[in-house]
């Protein structure tokens, strides 16, 4: 077990080079946080405003990462009502202490600070601990010192704000003071994602700067107090891509520390990959080695930039998963764990035991273009060239009854591909730009099951319809550009998914199966 108080590592022979490929998780996997549990590891990213929340997976060698749960799995956990896009939970942290697994964060607009606890990261989680404050706070972590004190470290004061802290009682969440200012960094904007350890009896705070896009660095101080005063290192940023736009890898920040049980050391964080200098899947997880220089500092990657292919040395032996399969028949009695909502369960709205070996789909009012819960289940798009398609049986029974697929940034942008139609169906190509919604393209379809498909590429995506008994037609395309952060906003990526809405009473849309094939493996 990791405990909070950590030792540099010992000398040691000197493995084999192992190359690996960045990002460890693609697609929108920002905010990553780790802690390791004897030889197994535990990764948690942000979630923002889907439901559940914040996505755990586990590995047992750093590069190879399986999602085993959520830490936030019940409404009383997540609440999220109201909560527009790029909202709800922000940057947890996790960490591992005396048989206990901790996971901080913050509902940035809905309760402020929170943790909740369990034995097993895989299960379910407790009940949220609030932490009563002045002041808004983002970014929460905490650490075990070995003396027994539990130190809660949070971002305050925005833009130009700093690193705060103050001692927790963790078995009532109360503090011991209001948190005071500890650092404010180098003069980076955001001063945010502060990390405290103890390496060699010396207190580390590892924090990003610049704010989370192309300007995004990390810095790193030092003291012999938890309290500080904290000594900058001269060779800050430790970190960043900026200025150097011909990087395949750029954003480089949100960084977490961890060392392995054979005493070398990682940090996660994450990145993005750039088409054109928008990026439309997401911030993601990098992985990147951490020595220690002569002076007790800590380098990342040589002081390399980081690159999609690493050769390193000191990583665990590596322990792939099995291939996720292409295709989900919904035929468990419960949704997988790659499956997502908007702000809730949305319980009332979707069924897999309704008609055995079907995602029913019960459409309500409530559609993508709303801050509400719509009968919508999605998956992360995490690959650049992927394929995704299911078949959906509906038949509806009033003009503005749809149902299908879709690619969601936020309520202002995302393509549907949707059947639609009473007496007549038909299939819509639906684009909404910066909340402008466009039919750019419409085809009448048969009878019956209706196979919908988007095959994405890095520049567009090229949508398709088939019947059953019949051959595929294209149907249209639409650039991934306005989905990108850098046009339509927010710290998400682009969703795939099932989707419902329309006038009451509605007849359920029927999924049969959804597939999700990366084509750049």
């Amino acid at each position: 077990m990791v405990m909070g108080a950590i030792m540099l590592a010992g000398c040691a022979s000197v493995p084999s080079p192992k190359e690996y490929r960045n990002p460890v998780l693609t697609g929108f996997h920002a905010d990553p946080s780790v802690c390791r549990s004897g030889s197994d590891y535990y990764l948690v990213t942000s979630s923002f405003e889907y439901f559940p929340g914040v996505p755990v997976y586990h590995s047992r060698d750093l590069v190879h990462w399986r999602q085993v749960g959520h830490a936030l799995t019940r409404e009383s956990q997540l609440p999220l009502k109201g909560q527009k896009a790029s909202k709800g939970i922000f940057a947890p942290t996790i960490r591992c202490h005396a048989g206990t697994f901790y996971m901080i964060t913050s509902n940035i607009d809905n309760g402020g600070d929170f943790y909740v606890t369990t034995k097993d990261p895989a299960g379910e989680w407790s009940e949220p601990t609030w932490i009563k404050q002045k002041e808004w706070s983002m970014d929460p972590s905490l650490f075990f010192d070995d003396d027994g004190k539990v130190y809660y470290t949070r971002h305050g004061g925005g833009r130009n704000g700093g690193v705060y802290q103050a001692e927790i009682d963790l078995a009532t969440g109360k503090l011991s003071e209001e948190p005071r200012l500890i650092w404010s960094g180098t003069g980076g904007i955001w001063p945010e994602g502060p990390h405290l350890y103890k390496v060699g009896g010396t207190y580390y705070l590892l924090i990003s700067e610049g704010g989370t896009s192309y300007g995004h660095m990390l810095t790193v101080a030092r003291s012999k107090s938890p309290w500080g005063p904290f000594e900058a290192n001269p060779a800050n940023p430790i970190l960043t891509h900026k200025s150097q736009p011909e990087l395949p890898l750029q954003a480089v920040g949100h960084a977490d520390l961890v060392q392995t049980d054979a005493g070398t050391w990682w940090t996660v964080l994450l990145g993005i990959r750039p088409v054109a200098r928008n990026h439309h899947i997401g911030r993601e997880t990098l992985l990147a080695p951490v020595t220690w220089d002569a002076n007790g500092w800590p380098v990342v990657n040589g002081n390399q930039p980081l690159q999609l292919s690493m050769t390193v040395t000191g990583l665990p032996a590596s322990s792939p998963w099995p291939r996720e399969r292409v295709r989900d028949d919904f035929d468990a009695t419960r949704l997988g764990l790659q499956w997502v909502h908007l702000r809730g369960p949305a319980t009332a709205l979707w069924s897999v035991t309704e008609r055995p070996g079907m995602l029913r789909l019960k459409g309500s009012v409530h559609t993508l273009n709303d801050v509400a819960t719509p009968a919508f289940v999605a998956r992360r798009q995490e690959h650049f060239r992927v394929r995704a398609a299911t078949e959906v049986t509906f038949d509806p029974t009033a003009e503005g009854q749809v149902a299908g697929l879709v690619l969601r940034q936020n309520e202002e942008n995302h393509y549907e591909l949707r059947v639609t139609g009473a007496g007549a169906r038909r299939v819509e190509l639906v684009t909404r730009v910066g909340g402008v919604t466009k039919i750019v393209a419409t085809q009448t379809i048969e009878a019956g099951p209706t196979t919908l498909q988007v095959e994405a590429f890095e520049d567009r995506y090229e949508f398709s319809v088939r019947s059953r008994a019949g051959t595929t037609r294209a149907v249209g395309s639409a650039p991934t550009q306005p989905m990108s952060s850098e046009k339509a906003g927010g710290f998400t990526g682009v969703y795939f998914g099932m989707y419902a809405s329309g006038p009451q009473p509605m007849p359920p849309a029927d999924f049969a199966w959804f597939d999700y094939e990366p084509l750049d493996e």
